[in-house]
């Protein structure tokens, strides 16, 4: 097939038969009418000429544009209900919620904001989170703000705990009495890091800091500063990297934290 046929759908004998039948009656009624006068001969051809375009138009062929399918529905927040939560209850990862519906800061949802969860067909019932103090009476490492939750997926990698901004310098404390089991200077991707381990099954990890106050061994207390805030590993910025593990396994730090 020809470029010309290609450009108007393979029908050039139609557009010739049409072209054919208008050039006729141009020319009948040109010759017919020999008294016009210049300006109503133009604006006769400007006529006709409007015309050809408009039949040629009519058979190119044409594609519609069909907008991309989109699959998902709309959440509204409710009262006690977290990102972490709904991210969880439709399965999807957090970071990518977070993402679709572009928020700057994934802790501050509000209640009655819409969030659209992708690739999901039907609304589900996402129950509230309520944080409670907890048995072992754990307190905050650091004030600050929390930037990273538990679950978000980040270059590949699932955190397994949470990320607080601060300001440089900010003193860490022991969330608990407990035992340091570790530190260490130099641990790829955290920094300076200090373990300690609360003789409960349970143990806390705080990384990233720019100095450490305590040594392995060493006896805590609870409010104790144990490190001081920095942006030592792969921070880019001062904050504390939070994890609390029981046994093998890490646990949100929001079930714990008062």
């Amino acid at each position: 097939m020809r470029a010309s046929q290609a450009l108007y759908g393979g029908s050039i004998p139609l557009v010739r038969s049409k072209l054919a039948t208008l050039a006729c009656l141009v020319s009948g009624f040109v010759c017919g009418r020999q008294e016009l006068s210049i300006n109503q001969l133009m604006y006769k051809r400007f006529f006709c000429l409007l015309i050809i375009l408009l039949v040629l138009s009519g058979c190119a062929k044409r594609t519609p544009i069909v907008p991309p399918p989109s699959k998902g529905i709309y959440h509204r927040v409710e009262k006690g209900q977290t990102l972490w939560r709904i991210s969880k209850t439709y399965n999807i990862d957090i970071a990518t919620l977070a993402r679709v519906n572009r928020l700057p800061n994934p802790s501050m949802i509000s209640t009655g904001q819409l969030l659209f969860v992708p690739g999901v067909a039907e609304e589900k019932k996402v129950s509230k989170t309520v944080i409670r103090p907890s048995r072992q009476g754990f307190i905050w490492p650091v004030q600050g703000k929390v930037i990273s939750f538990y679950g978000m997926k980040s270059k590949g990698v699932i955190s397994k705990g949470i990320n607080i901004l601060t300001k440089e310098g900010s003193a860490v404390k022991a969330v608990k009495d407990g035992k340091v089991s570790f530190v260490d200077e130099k641990v790829k991707g955290k920094g300076k890091v200090v373990i300690i381990d609360h003789l409960d099954g349970c143990m806390t990890l705080y990384a990233h800091n720019s100095r450490v106050l305590v040594s392995p061994g060493e006896a805590v207390k609870q409010g104790q500063v144990i490190a001081r805030v920095g942006e030592t590993g792969r921070a880019d910025r001062p904050q504390l990297y939070f994890e609390i593990r029981k046994g093998r396994s890490a646990k949100n730090p929001f079930y714990y934290l008062p």
